[in-house]
């Protein structure tokens, strides 16, 4: 993605009795905000008012390095600013306002955006092409998103970290707020988080909602995706955490790790009728299709032809709710997937094979957790509970039930009474101590 600064006026020198530059005027926000960090030069903090919307007509651009955008105060609560994107739409062109930040300048080394809150405003409409709410990346090292809610992106993702030249490394993704990210209807899926940086770190995310991928790593060599939660409540995902993408590191996840995240797809949404009910109706009949894939015909099919992802290890990450599979791992080598677990009897293997898939009749229809294309793995070290199939082929080309008590009762999320509606109410683990900045 290229984004290029419009000019902007002279922003004002004043300084402000509260420290924070406000939302009003609206009509002069978006070239405000952008006139003080083209200004600021390195190191610049941009400190937003708590509690007030802005609603921007383009991305805020950083300009140099080490430059910030927080909330004053560094909350960690509703009261976080809220950028909104609420420039031009343009279906089917390439010039719709999807991006709230752009972090991706040649000189963006080091740049942070902290404790603010971004609504895409797709508001039910189409997707249009675009970047995601927030892009960063770029050429760029030692970037950090943390305690950032990031939601409804007009585009194809809540946060992507974009891989620049291939020299994009050492972000960090942390504690941050992530969903519902797009629509799962044909076409209209969006990422919650997408990663192409090598030498990333993605940790301790909740993820609620996403429709493409939870979390999506294209490649992004030496990474660390660890303690994520990402779950679906009425809506269906397609992959949990994806490691299927050959472009742009051509499959290289070598030294990735991903380990001890919890993914949850769909539960019963209505009550239990008796001690004994273990299984109801979910009033969206979501599941999530593929908890972790891994290769891309796993994804793509054929498209790809013998390409493969290579070098992950994938562990001790648990499962809970209604998929189609767990784990599904094709055209992959010098993978390790040990340790993966299925979390108490709180989960549901279902759906039917689409009659439109290629050979629907030698496929292998959703019931065991943990499938294999052996012939096509290599290599690798992998947990003796998987089972084999014959076609690894495009395992998304699954149609979730249509009713049914088919989806598991949740009776518990971390030790709280819950059904899913009480992940989104429920305080966030990061939300203890609300002034304590990390």
């Amino acid at each position: 993605m290229s984004v290029s600064p419009t000019s902007h006026r002279k922003p004002s020198r004043l300084a402000r009795a509260d420290g924070c530059e406000p939302a009003e005027p609206a009509n002069t926000v978006t070239d405000r905000l952008n006139g003080l960090l083209s200004s600021g030069g390195d190191g610049y903090v941009l400190s937003l008012c708590p509690n007030q919307n802005y609603n921007i007509t383009g991305p805020l651009l950083f300009n140099s390095p080490n430059q910030e955008i927080s909330t004053q105060g560094l909350p960690r609560d509703n009261s976080r600013a809220m950028l909104t994107v609420s420039g031009p739409l343009h279906p089917g062109q390439e010039d719709s306002h999807t991006t709230a930040v752009w972090g991706q300048c040649q000189t963006c080394d080091g740049v942070k955006l902290r404790n603010i809150q971004i609504n895409g405003a797709r508001n039910g409409g189409e997707k249009v092409n675009g970047g995601a709410n927030i892009e960063m990346g770029g050429s760029n090292s030692g970037q950090l998103i943390e305690f950032v809610r990031s939601f409804d992106p007009r585009s194809w993702s809540c946060l992507h970290l974009f891989e620049g030249s291939l020299d994009c490394a050492s972000t960090t993704v942390q504690n941050n707020d992530i969903g519902p990210c797009g629509s799962d209807a044909p076409g209209q899926w969006a990422d919650g988080i997408s990663v192409a940086c090598a030498n990333t770190i993605v940790r301790d995310n909740l993820i609620n909602t996403p429709t493409d991928g939870g979390v999506v790593l294209f490649g992004s060599p030496g990474s660390l995706v660890e303690n994520n939660t990402i779950w679906v409540e009425t809506t269906t995902l397609l992959g949990g955490i994806n490691l299927v993408d050959v472009q742009p590191w051509g499959g290289d996840y070598t030294g990735t790790i991903v380990r001890n995240n919890h993914i949850l797809g769909g539960f019963a949404t209505d009550t239990p009728s008796g001690d004994g009910d273990t299984k109801g109706v979910n009033s969206g009949s979501a599941i999530i299709k593929i908890g972790i894939a891994m290769g891309p015909r796993v994804w793509f099919g054929d498209y790809f032809q013998n390409n493969i992802s290579h070098g992950a290890v994938v562990t001790g990450n648990q499962f809970e709710g209604a998929f189609a599979y767990a784990m599904a791992i094709s055209t992959a080598s010098n993978f390790t997937v040990q340790d993966n677990v299925l979390v108490g009897n709180d989960t549901a293997f279902i759906g039917t094979i689409a009659s439109d898939c290629s050979n629907p009749d030698t496929r292998t229809a959703p019931g065991p957790p943990f499938v294999v294309e052996q012939s096509r793995v290599t290599d690798s070290n992998l947990q003796s509970d998987f089972v084999n199939i014959v076609v690894g082929d495009n395992l998304l080309c699954i149609r979730p039930p249509t009713g049914g008590e088919l989806w598991p009762f949740k009776s518990t999320v971390d030790g709280i009474p819950a059904t899913p509606a009480t992940l989104v109410s429920s305080p966030r683990h990061w939300e203890c101590n609300v002034t304590d900045a990390t």
